[in-house]
């Protein structure tokens, strides 16, 4: 089960919002397949997860700040939902620094439900086909991006590789995906 030892994954949330499977289940996953995965949070201190936008989900304690994080040895970036989260995402310099440096630099970036509003801050869905909460599908088109209502999509539209997935419900494709990218 160790097909991704020696890759190194970057997960950006914020301290407050994150929906809880869309951060510890792909987290739990790259880790027990040997990837070696970063946690980097807004600010310093515990990572409240929600479950459903609403119920209190369990507390993370992450690796780093995003700010202190150099993105320069990562493999992946993995930006997950929660609609809190993702709001108050976008709106961190660093964390649109991260995304801008993976996406101009031709790495992989895997953003599951709210997650995509990130890559729309960085400018980098133009020319990219993906899937999102069904929220997010007309800034996602409003930014140049072809939406498509999908359990999973893998393109490199925009000029480097994404994944994207809809909502927790679609957690077993999107890791199958980032595991696909993450071996090319």
């Amino acid at each position: 089960m160790a097909h991704l030892t020696g890759k190194q994954v970057l997960a950006i949330v914020t301290n407050y919002g994150v929906e809880q499977d869309e951060l510890l289940v792909p987290v739990r996953h790259l880790r027990d397949h040997g990837a070696v995965v970063t946690v980097a949070s807004a600010q310093p201190g515990d990572i409240r997860t929600l479950v459903g936008d609403e119920k209190p989900g369990e507390t993370v304690q992450p690796d780093t700040t995003i700010d202190a994080v150099d993105t320069a040895g990562f493999d992946l970036l993995l930006v997950p939902g929660g609609t809190i989260n993702a709001d108050n995402l976008r709106q961190q310099s660093g964390a649109v620094a991260a995304v801008e440096a993976f996406a101009s630099s031709g790495r992989p970036v895997a953003a599951i439900c709210h997650g995509p509003w990130a890559l729309v801050e960085a400018d980098r869905v133009k020319g990219a086909t993906l899937t999102s909460y069904p929220s997010l599908a007309t800034d996602l088109r409003n930014a140049g991006a072809t939406w498509v209502d999908q359990e999973v999509v893998r393109d490199e539209g925009a000029g480097f590789p994404l994944v994207t997935s809809r909502d927790p419900g679609d957690l077993p494709a999107f890791l199958r995906e980032i595991d696909a990218v993450l071996d090319a």
